[in-house]
C-alpha cells in the first residue's frame, strides 16, 4: 500500500448529462454526400501548401490502389467540430486502414452516439467543480471498458461494439461505423487527462489493459505503411504523434523494415512533436511529410472531399 494519501472519492457529485448544457449537437454537423471540389482543386497553384495537398490526395489513391495502410490519427476536438460523417464517409469509400486516438474522442464521440449531444462550458463547470461529472457518461465508458478487459478488447473496440449494439445516434459515431467496417480503433490514454477517470467506476487495471492492447494493435497497423503507405494526424499535438513515433519503431524492429512512406498533420497551429515526430524524423528514411496550419472544421472536409470528389 502507498505511504501517501488518496482523495476520498466516496462524497463525489455527479449528474446526469440531460440535466448539462452542451454546445455541440448533430444538426450542427458536417453533412454527408458528394460536394464536387475536384474544380476547386485544380485551380488552386502548383505551389507551397496547394501543391503539397495536391500531393498527398494524390498519395492517398495510390495507398488505397496499392493497399498499403491508410492510418488516420485524431483528437478530439476533430469531432468536437462535426467532423465524424465525413470521416465515417472516408472510411466507407476504402481510405483508412485504421484510426488512432486519444481518450477525449471517445468521450464526445460516446456522448453524440448515446445522448445526442457533446462538449460542456468548461469555464463554468469548473468554477463549481462540476465539469466532468456525468454519471451517465463517466459510468456508461467506464462500464465499456472493463466489459472490454475481461474478453480480451482493445479499448476502442470495446466501445465500439457498444455504440454500435446499443446506442441510439450509432450511424454518426465514428467508433461504432469503424467496428461494423472492420477498422481499427486504438485509443491510446493518458491517465488523468479525460473526464472518466475522474469518477470511482474507473478501473485502471481496465483502462491500462485496453489501451496497451491497442498500442500493440496499431503497431501491427503500422507495418503496413512500409512501401507507400500514409499516416495522418488531425490535431493530436502530444499524445499521437509520441504514440506513433514508439509504433514505428516497435514496427521496423520487428518487420525488419517500415519505410518510403507519407505523413501529414492538419492543424491549427505549429507543434514541435507534431513536426518533428510525424513529419520528420519518421521519413528520413524515404517518404514525404507535410504540414497544414488551419482551422480543422474548413480544411479537414476540403481534404476529404477532394480526395472523394477526384475518384
Amino acid at each position: 500500500m502507498s505511504k501517501y494519501e488518496e482523495i476520498d472519492l466516496s462524497d463525489l457529485k455527479v449528474y446526469s448529462i440531460k440535466e448539462r448544457f452542451s454546445k455541440v449537437q448533430p444538426e450542427l454537423f458536417a453533412k454527408k454526400g458528394m460536394a464536387d471540389t475536384s474544380a476547386l482543386l485544380d485551380c488552386l497553384p502548383d505551389i507551397l501548401g496547394a501543391k503539397d495537398l495536391k500531393a498527398l490526395i494524390h498519395k492517398l489513391k495510390v495507398a488505397k490502389q496499392q493497399g498499403r495502410a491508410i492510418i488516420v490519427g485524431l483528437g478530439g476536438h476533430v469531432i468536437k467540430c462535426g467532423l465524424a460523417p465525413l470521416l465515417i464517409e472516408m472510411m466507407e469509400a476504402g481510405y483508412i486502414t485504421a484510426i488512432t486516438v486519444n481518450g477525449s474522442v471517445i468521450i464526445h464521440d460516446y456522448e453524440i452516439a448515446f445522448f445526442g449531444a457533446t462538449s460542456e462550458d468548461v469555464s463554468k463547470a469548473l468554477a463549481d467543480g462540476s465539469f466532468g461529472m456525468s454519471f451517465d457518461t463517466c459510468f456508461g465508458l467506464n462500464q465499456c471498458i472493463s466489459k472490454g478487459s475481461k474478453s480480451g478488447l482493445g479499448l476502442g473496440e470495446a466501445v465500439g461494439k457498444e455504440i454500435l449494439h446499443k446506442a441510439p445516434h450509432s450511424e454518426l459515431s465514428l467508433l461504432a461505423m469503424a467496428y461494423k467496417l472492420d477498422i481499427p480503433v486504438c485509443v491510446h490514454v493518458a491517465i488523468g487527462t479525460d473526464i472518466i477517470h475522474q469518477t470511482p467506476c474507473a478501473d485502471g487495471k481496465a483502462i491500462g489493459d485496453c489501451s496497451l492492447r491497442d498500442f500493440r494493435i496499431l503497431a501491427k497497423q503500422v507495418c503496413g505503411l512500409n512501401g507507400g503507405g500514409v499516416y495522418l494526424n488531425l490535431g493530436s499535438a502530444v499524445i499521437l504523434p509520441e504514440v506513433f513515433l514508439k509504433a514505428l519503431t516497435v514496427a521496423r524492429n520487428i518487420s525488419g523494415e517500415v519505410k518510403n512512406f507519407c505523413t501529414a498533420v492538419f492543424d491549427m497551429n505549429m507543434h514541435y512533436r507534431a513536426r518533428v515526430n510525424v513529419t520528420q524524423r519518421p521519413v528520413e528514411t524515404g517518404g514525404d511529410g507535410y504540414y497544414f496550419l488551419g482551422q480543422h472544421e474548413i480544411l479537414i472536409p476540403l481534404l476529404i472531399k477532394s480526395l472523394l470528389s477526384s475518384n
